[in-house]
């Protein structure tokens, strides 16, 4: 249980690419973050992340009509059917091929998906368990290009498929004996998307170019007539010489029928005969000044006839169909707009922009946001978390800071005050400070009260900082610099530069304060750390040699021990008061490095070159978290100096160095795949039509980035921890569904025994024997039988053993109980009764003291909150009244009461204030 964590949430990223969708009550949106999906509550305004992962970055998803189910398809064809009411996997899934979108049928029977140019009706797998959980019923062929989008009709008769080659198919979902499958042109681009109209045929369809076709039916659904049976059909077609021919039965060889239909672009008249056809009505184009705009997303809502279009600018529109009305046109970003979708009920729009990150749902009613999030453009450099956990704060490489609430998952704050990449985060001890360090050459000091920027600290030239730390006191600031090699050391209250401490030969890579004491350790790649004091004249006081460069230091919680991480893969522990080395630890084989697309040499020879570069205590200094160019954050164990347990950050093969080993299918005669730009071009509007032609963008590459981790940092609560990746900053928590996890248990301990003791009212025995048997239900149970009167009696009662449990138990509480003054009262008691034996230990139950203070935190900021608003609106009340008063006073008295009733209400108005003194002199 001690090491039980387990992947949580995921944070700094809230969409990449792929298709939003909200959930049937509206109230959720689930965005495709990489190779996960994050679930944004609207409504209690919390972010979740489902605890799976696909192989490569999602590309599209499509969700089920009652919203229990969801199909998740990556980048490279594999499919995985979720539940999202249990948060699981339940089947697994391979198209064979890259799919481009995914629609479920209306009536939930039935789901449609579009890879290369065909259309494939899969049933939909059901509530009941399954073999196989996807069955394909037919294959439709038509267009000659790659398909792009689908849409379903209302009642789930018929489907619309987009295509490249600029024609829109209608096929059926039934064999309908007057619906035959014919393209309907009359774009000059690419198909984006295509809608039906509500309760009918009727369909819209927008190209990339900008053009919107309005297309009518003269049939309604319901006249759709099912064909005969296959015998009689089949006689049929071989009477009329298989006029018609636009269906092929085809035997596969498990022996399941499957039905393949072939649509033709040109029918003659004599096919078309007393078919459904098609006319167009309209044609729109969105881009009438001449400016050309690609399309890129739309959606369409068919209650409201509410047409979203996004487009490569960043710009999008509202139109009312059919009649084209522009209600909305709206700039919200300078990249363009990759999803659209709109909610249930019509009043919420979420768009996605994958060029910088950004998810934001708009209420186009009342013309306002109800979100807007946006993750770190480029990679995120550094972590830290407040110290009493609820906050997290992450610098990147485009030089923002952003504050996280771990609690809803949400950033509440962004700082761009620098002008280039930030290499360091940190919190000051009150938490109500924020310090950072840049490239831009500047230390700034973040105030969380008023959000603002109060101190900048600069060298006397121009430098760039790499790392940061302010002291226990959080009156010194000290930053090291990559190019001068010294340290600059700040007075935080007065922002002046107090003293450069210099001796070290090599950039700085990291800094430490020693939480107990004054002092500093600085670690340098010229193989030493330096301990310096800062009451002592600023001079070294010790200087630690070490086989390699170093990499990161840090101090242990309660100062008294030193790590070093160095280039050669090695962990080192110092006593820093005898400079003393008390042990190392070799972490080279557990780094476990891929091997990138591009390298000549096998992993096992690259990892030669790789160490670690973050390290991290865990909040009782026990262990330490180490993590550095690879997928994986190693946890060892100080004293033993073995390794407790690695865990995998991603699975994730869209990045790069992922494989152990080289994939040969990449290796070819002309050389390595890898190296060849295939899909640049149609993602960033580089279209290469011929040899030698091109327009757009001339500098745009693809590349994968490297999976590699950045930062760490453990909780004060010791609960979690956090780690800053390629992927986004992920969070791990000790996992809370691990039922049975026992305390001291001996065959006595039963549930039925816990119940008869509390129906004895022998209330001390069975909360020992509930956190015996450590069910949390169970705990709770016994602890909330126990009388408010009689607590602080059971109290004092509990052995010293228990009193820790009891107390973490409590802090858990406090996050989602409501009985808030009843669990006060059990606190107060026991760190009354046990608060000087506590103290003794003081290291030990500092993290179970700091989850507790997390909780109680939460409830006094939310209480705060309602207080004062109380507070103003009771003072807005009695305001109000007194001037209701002071204007029936005013109201024209007579000439001989116009004296008298002026020194009354002046008389009344000083009792009110409460100047009693003033009215008697008055009088």
């Amino acid at each position: 249980m001690k090491f039980a964590y387990r992947f949580s949430n995921l944070l700094g990223t809230v969409y990449r690419h792929g298709d939003l969708n909200f959930t049937r009550d509206g109230n959720s949106l689930i965005s495709p973050v990489g190779n996960r999906v994050t679930v944004f509550d609207l409504k209690n305004n919390r972010s979740n992340t489902l605890p799976l992962a696909t192989k490569y970055n999602i590309k599209c998803v499509g969700l089920s009509p009652d919203g229990r189910l969801a199909i998740l398809v990556d980048e490279g064809g594999a499919a995985l059917l979720v539940s999202l009411v249990c948060r699981s996997v339940l089947h697994h899934f391979h198209f064979k091929g890259s799919v481009h979108s995914v629609s479920f049928s209306p009536d939930g029977r039935k789901f449609v998906v579009t890879k290369g140019n065909i259309a494939q009706m899969y049933h939909a797998p059901g509530r009941k368990r399954e073999f196989n959980a996807f069955v394909l019923d037919k294959t439709y062929f038509g267009p000659y290009d790659e398909t792009t989008c689908v849409d379903w009709t209302d009642d789930s008769r018929c489907f619309v498929v987009g295509s490249k080659d600029m024609s829109t198919w209608v096929f059926g979902a039934e064999r309908w004996d007057n619906l035959i499958y014919y393209a309907l042109g009359g774009h000059k681009d690419a198909i984006v998307a295509c809608f039906f109209e509500a309760d009918s045929l009727d369909l819209y369809s927008l190209s990339q170019d900008g053009a919107l076709c309005v297309w009518q039916c003269d049939t309604a659904p319901e006249g759709l007539r099912l064909k005969a049976p296959t015998g009689w059909r089949a006689d049929l077609l071989q009477r009329q010489g298989d006029g018609e021919g636009e269906l092929e039965e085809e035997e596969e060889e498990e022996g399941e029928k499957e039905t393949t239909i072939r649509g033709k672009a040109m029918p003659t008249e004599q096919e078309k005969a007393g078919k459904v056809k098609y006319s167009r009505l309209a044609k729109y184009f969105f881009n009438k000044e001449g400016d050309f705009n690609n399309l890129t997303a739309a959606a369409y809502h068919k209650k409201t006839h509410l047409l979203v279009t996004g487009f490569a600018s960043g710009i999008f529109h509202l139109h009312e169909l059919p009649e084209f009305n522009l209600i909305h046109s709206l700039s919200i970003s300078d990249q363009r707009v990759s999803s659209v979708a709109i909610n249930s009920s019509g009043d919420w729009i979420a768009f996605g922009c994958s060029g910088l990150g950004q998810l934001l749902v708009w209420e186009w009613q009342s013309e306002s946001y109800v979100l807007k999030q946006q993750g770190h453009f480029n990679s995120m450099v550094a972590l830290a978390y407040s110290p009493d956990g609820q906050y997290l704060v992450t610098g990147g490489d485009d030089g923002k800071v952003k504050l996280w609430n771990t609690l809803s998952g949400f950033c509440f704050v962004t700082f761009t005050e620098h002008s280039s990449g930030v290499t360091g985060v940190t919190f000051t001890a009150t938490g109500r400070v924020v310090v950072t360090s840049s490239m831009d050459g500047t230390v700034r000091a973040f105030d969380l009260h008023r959000y603002r920027n109060f101190r900048t600290f600069t060298s006397p030239r121009p430098t760039q900082f790499s790392c940061v730390a302010v002291d226990c006191s959080g009156e010194i600031v000290a930053a090291g610099a990559q190019d001068a090699f010294e340290v600059f050391v700040w007075s935080m209250q007065t922002g002046r530069l107090l003293d450069v401490l210099s001796g070290h030969e090599g950039p700085i890579s990291g800094l430490s304060f020693n939480p107990m004491k004054s002092i500093l350790a600085s670690a340098s790649w010229d193989k030493t750390v330096r301990l310096w004091d800062m009451f002592d004249s600023w001079r070294t006081k010790e200087t630690l040699a070490l086989s390699s460069d170093a990499l990161a230091v840090t101090f242990r919680p309660d100062g008294a021990e030193l790590a070093v991480a160095t280039l050669n893969s090695q962990i080192t522990f110092w006593d820093p008061e005898n400079a003393v080395q008390t042990g190392s630890i070799e972490g080279r084989r557990d780094l476990k490095t891929g091997r990138k697309e591009l390298d000549k040499v096998t992993a096992k020879h690259s990892a030669k070159g790789k160490a670690f570069t973050t390290l991290c205590y865990s909040a009782d200094g026990q262990n330490i978290l180490a993590g550095g160019m690879s997928k994986y954050v190693c946890l060892y164990h100080v004293r033993e100096q073995i390794l407790v347990k690695r865990f995998e950050l991603s699975c994730n093969f869209s990045l790069d160095a992922m494989e152990e080993f080289l994939n040969r299918r990449k290796m070819t005669e002309f050389g390595n795949l890898a190296l060849i730009d295939q899909d640049a071009g149609e993602e960033n509007g580089v279209a290469v039509p011929l040899p030698g032609v091109k327009k757009g963008d001339m500098s745009s590459r693809h590349f994968k980035p490297e999976i590699r981790v950045t930062s760490l940092s453990f909780s004060p609560t010791g609960r979690c921890w956090a780690a800053t990746s390629t992927e986004g900053l992920l969070v791990f928590s000790l996992d809370a569904q691990m039922l049975f996890d026992p305390f001291e248990l001996d065959t006595s301990v039963t549930p039925g025994r816990i119940r008869e003791a509390l129906r004895r009212q022998d209330f001390a025995r069975a909360i020992l024997m509930a956190f015996q048997l450590n069910e949390k239900k169970l705990a709770q149970e016994a602890l909330e039988a126990v009388p408010p009167d009689e607590i602080q009696v059971i109290g004092a009662s509990l052995p010293e053993l228990y009193v820790d449990k009891v107390l973490e138990f409590l802090a858990s509480c406090f996050e989602g109980s409501h009985h808030l003054e009843f669990y006060l009262l059990w606190t107060q008691s026991l760190l009354v009764s046990h608060g000087q034996r506590l103290k003794s230990r003081a290291g030990q139950v500092l993290p179970m003291v700091q989850f507790l203070q997390k909780g109680l935190q939460r409830h006094l900021d939310d209480m705060a909150k309602l207080c004062d608003w109380n507070r103003y609106n009771i003072q807005y009340a009695l305001a109000v009244s007194k001037q209701r008063g002071i204007k029936r006073a005013l109201e024209s008295p007579r000439p001989e009461e116009e004296e008298e009733s002026s020194d009354e209400d002046s008389l009344h108005l000083l009792r009110e204030a409460g100047g009693d003194d003033e009215a008697g002199m008055l009088v």
